[in-house]
Parts: C-alpha cells; structure tokens; sequence
C-alpha cells in the first residue's frame, strides 16, 4: 500500500513552522520532508534540519535534473523539496508531510492529485500583521511584500481540502495529526 502525501501550505508569518514543530515535538513518528532554499539560515537554524541550504547555481542543477517534486520562488528565493525522499517514504507505505507555499503546493497537486492539501489559515488579518512584525527577521519593506503575496494565499483558500485555523497552535497541530491518521479520505 502507497502512503499519502499531505501538503501543509499557508501565508507567510501564518505559523507552519510553528505547528510543524508542535507536531514532531509530540508525535516523532511524523516524517517532514527537509525543504532545500537559497535564502540565508535565519539564526537557531540548522542546516539539513530546517532547511538544505544550496546557492542558487546548485538549485538550479536540482530543479534541470529533476530531483525537485516542485519548487517555487518567494521573497526573492528559491525553495524546493526534494523528490528522492518523499518517493521513498510514499513507495514505503508511510505517511509523508510537506510544508510548502502556495506555488508548490499547486505544483505538487498537479503531479500527485490523491495528495491532501491543508491550508493553515490565520485567526485574522491583523494578526498575520502583528506576526509577520514580530518575527523581526525581515525589514518594512520585505514584510510588506509577503503581505501582499498573503492576500493572494488566502484568496486561493478553496483549491485546498482541508482548512485549519491557526489561533492555537496545539490546537493546529492536533487538528493536522488527526489528519495524517485519517488515511481513508
């Protein structure tokens, strides 16, 4: 039997990575799949856990060759996942996780149409603001940029099938787990 692939995908600031680690933090069992990014690590990350870190000539080789399931560009970087892995764990029976933006998750859906989609929604705009701020990552100006980009993720709300609101992220993260256990649907 094939696993399922579930693909969890929201705005910027929304708070996957946040849901993500509460999920593997009280479920280890649960594989995630380790994007590969152009971007620079953000401090306390770790390379080959958060992210594979590549310059952009190294993506690029990827994405020729084939070993990317999809990949997209955002804030002025590229992010992919690797193929290899997901195809593993799919051919192994087990469930597979991926954590990816709007344009992978729409690239993934064309290629593997039985995946899940989920889309991690905010309690409400101004605190997708008050989120995106606080994270004091970024300047003014690329804040607004994945602002902007936000309005966008959150008009395509309808090409996923499941949606979870992010106003807990416990909550979330129990909501996505009892997801990935309902392999039926």
């Amino acid at each position: 039997m094939r696993g399922r692939l579930t693909v969890l995908s929201g705005p910027s600031g929304v708070g996957k990575g946040s849901v993500i680690a509460a999920v593997r933090a009280r479920h280890p069992e649960v594989w995630v799949s380790v994007s590969v990014t152009t971007r620079p690590p953000r401090p306390g990350e770790v390379p080959g856990v958060h992210y594979h870190f590549v310059d952009e000539q190294g993506f690029a080789r990827m994405a020729a060759a084939g070993e990317l399931l999809e990949w997209a560009s955002y804030a002025g970087f590229s992010y992919g996942t690797p193929r290899g892995p997901v195809e593993e764990r799919l051919a192994a029976g087990r469930q597979a996780l991926l954590e990816i933006e709007l344009q992978g998750a729409r690239q993934v859906r064309a290629a593997m149409p039985s995946a899940r989609l989920v889309f991690l929604s905010p309690p409400s705009w101004p605190e997708l603001e008050r989120r995106l701020a606080g994270r004091c990552t970024e300047d003014g100006e690329a804040v607004s940029r994945r602002l902007a980009r936000a309005r966008l993720e959150l008009a395509a709300v309808d090409e996923f099938d499941e949606v979870i609101v992010n106003d807990e992220i416990e909550k979330a993260a129990d909501r996505l787990v009892a997801l990935l256990q309902d392999t039926v649907r």
